[in-house]
């Protein structure tokens, strides 16, 4: 029989009326509530990048394929939609879905108002899921192959800032070939992703127009747009599609696309160690406290173990079964409190949040098991190493004087 644990679990169940019961309590307390501040922090961090990243995917992709002297200005040479490349790409595993796209630069001319935008043409691949619970107003519109639609779906700033609604017409003017060309379109719909530099900026519609405007035949497009399954394996899945492309096409992340965007969402991560590694501390910082008080409490039993052979190795490992019980109780309080305050979040959506300034209208959460299990496990191991040293405290501990411990 291991008696070490045997003893502490008699320690652990005594209901004696002792100084060291209520501090047992507030340890716990303490211990939960840093669990679960860490729990509500790492889900909400985590959903918000989640989110940010998400919405700024639905814009470009994962992964786009371009000429390769393509510059920033949305003025794409064209390319061939029947590249051998696509076929290739479809059955590789990793990769959702590959659509052509294209895009050109314009302006919206109202009454009263001019707004630089660029109409992003999509043709009849197009994965519209992103958008399907974007849309606030309106419907989708849909591509054919015989004729180009001149229907268009803008964003809830860009109407509201245009003063325009669905069914409104609306006129856009490109510069081609050194002279202004005007189209007029219809508004069948309008989204809102929350994102105003992305959402001031793009009103989407048919690729054919595009490929009027610039005098491209119907195979050709300004370029492709992967997505894959998996966000973490972004590096290894670009990889694979430059090695499928040609020497003459360009493969970019949607990273490389807009690196201030994804700067900006991995600072997040800072925070979040701060926040951790403070709860950390204030847990470990308690259970010190507690350790060496229940040490103090039990001298005249610690006293009475070494004068019946018991060794110190033994007697510590008493009170360390004693810490990792209350530090047990503690993480399983934390882990209800915290999910629990989790789940409320994601399926009411309780706190609420400026979407013009935070880009999401919820506080955005993420649960995840491999994040709980981490944050248990680092929890409950950084506690136990920092609460060694303290038990070294009963090695000093004299069995004679101890008895006498009044």
């Amino acid at each position: 029989m291991n008696f070490e644990l045997f003893i502490s679990g008699r320690i652990n169940g005594s209901s004696d009326n002792r100084f060291s019961q209520p501090l047992i309590r507030v340890a716990v307390a303490g211990i939960a509530l840093g669990l679960a501040i860490m729990i509500i922090a790492v889900a909400i961090v985590t959903g918000f990048q989640q989110q940010i990243r998400d919405k700024v995917i639905g814009f470009g992709a994962h992964i786009q394929i371009a000429y390769f002297d393509s510059n920033n200005s949305f003025e794409f040479k064209p390319v061939y939609s029947n590249q051998p490349f696509v076929h290739t790409l479809q059955k590789t595993k990793g990769i959702r879905h590959i659509q052509a796209f294209g895009t050109k630069a314009g302006m919206i001319k109202t009454k009263a108002q001019i707004q630089g935008v660029v109409l992003k043409g999509i043709d009849t691949d197009f994965d519209w899921s992103f958008f399907k619970d974007k849309l606030v107003e309106g419907t989708i519109f849909h591509v054919n192959d015989s004729t180009a639609t001149d229907s268009v779906i803008i964003s809830k700033s860009l109407a509201s800032l245009l003063n325009l609604q669905v069914g409104n017409n609306l006129r856009m003017y490109f510069i081609v070939d050194n002279k202004a060309r005007g189209r007029k379109f219809v508004i069948s719909g309008i989204y809102d992703t929350g994102l105003a530099e992305f959402d001031l900026m793009y009103l989407f519609g048919d690729i054919g127009q595009i490929q009027k405007l610039n005098g491209w035949g119907k195979s050709q497009v300004s370029g492709f747009e992967v997505f894959i399954t998996n966000f973490d394996n972004l590096g290894e899945m670009a990889a694979k599609v430059n090695d499928a492309t040609g020497f003459d096409l360009k493969t970019q992340t949607i990273r490389e696309l807009y690196p201030q965007m994804f700067d900006w969402l991995d600072l997040q991560d800072m925070n979040v160690i701060i926040i951790l590694a403070l709860m950390v501390l204030v847990a470990a910082i308690t259970m010190i406290s507690t350790l060496l008080i229940l040490i103090l409490e039990r001298t005249q039993m610690i006293g009475t173990l070494k004068a019946l052979g018991a060794n110190d190795t033994s007697v510590r490992k008493i009170f360390m079964y004693q810490a990792v019980f209350i530090l047990g109780r503690g993480l399983l309080w934390g882990n209800i409190v915290g999910i629990a305050l989790c789940l409320a979040q994601q399926h009411w959506g309780i706190m609420k949040l400026p979407q013009d300034s935070y880009f999401v209208s919820v506080v955005p959460i993420n649960l995840s098991l491999i994040h709980l299990a981490i944050l248990n496990a680092a929890t409950l191991i950084v506690c136990i190493l920092m609460l060694v040293l303290p038990s070294y405290v009963i090695s000093r501990i004299s069995p004679i004087k101890a008895i006498r411990f009044n």
